[in-house]
């Protein structure tokens, strides 16, 4: 699905986008949670997901303006016909849609996945970055 839409209208666009997104989700009626750390500073963002048994193809992260969308599948690898005493491994689709304060720079993005730790350091675009103006005295 692509959308086109009006930067001027920002807060109607991310309004109409988590609708969006809220519709898509009642599609999938058994989601996987997963706990995310966002920390912000001046140039970016640091974005941390716990996605434990997820391989890095398994995973499809989009970014657009300033909504970070990530979301993949998790195989919990059980066979048909055996017989579980106790079978809580999660498997299925994982979809979380986060809303950042600023535009970002989706060029720059670094994602890497270690020991079942996403990590995406998504940069702010320049216009967003705050900036030092010196004052002359005259």
């Amino acid at each position: 699905m692509t959308l086109y839409i009006n930067p001027v209208r920002r807060n109607t666009r991310r309004r109409a986008i988590e609708e969006i997104m809220r519709d898509w989700d009642d599609d999938y009626s058994a989601m996987i949670s997963f706990p995310i750390d966002i920390v912000a500073d001046s140039d970016g963002y640091t974005i941390k997901a716990l996605l434990p048994g997820v391989k890095p193809e398994d995973l499809d992260i989009q970014i657009v303006n300033e909504i970070v969308t990530i979301s993949g599948s998790l195989d919990a690898d059980r066979k048909e016909g055996e017989n579980y005493l106790l079978a809580e491994r999660p498997s299925g689709t994982f979809h979380r849609v986060l809303t950042l304060p600023t535009p970002l720079d989706s060029s720059k993005v670094e994602a890497s996945l270690v020991d079942g730790v996403l990590t995406l350091e998504v940069p702010k675009t320049e216009e967003a970055k705050p900036r030092t103006i010196k004052v002359k005295q005259k």
